[in-house]
């Protein structure tokens, strides 16, 4: 999706999740799952939401600075998946 609105503060990241999901995330850019980019706000600065219609992210930075993100998509269960580097 071109013109992603793009959240600040996201971390940089990869993240593995179940079900063969890659979240990547460029520092203040743009989110993307398996390679197709997502509208991404913040809640505050470490709390983050990615959105399409089908999928929704939540990406949290813990108190040891790791990166985790939970998956929900309609009809499936929700996935929880951990940076791969910190």
């Amino acid at each position: 999706m071109s013109g992603a609105a793009c959240a600040e503060g996201v971390p940089l990241s990869d993240v593995a999740c179940p079900g063969n999901l890659a979240v990547g995330a460029d520092q203040d850019g743009p989110v993307s799952i398996n390679g197709k980019t997502m509208q991404s706000s913040a809640e505050d600065d470490r709390h983050f939401q990615a959105r399409t219609p089908q999928a929704s992210l939540s990406i949290s930075v813990e108190d040891n600075e790791s990166v985790t993100v939970k998956y929900s998509a309609r009809h499936s269960p929700h996935l929880v998946g951990e940076a791969i580097d910190d």
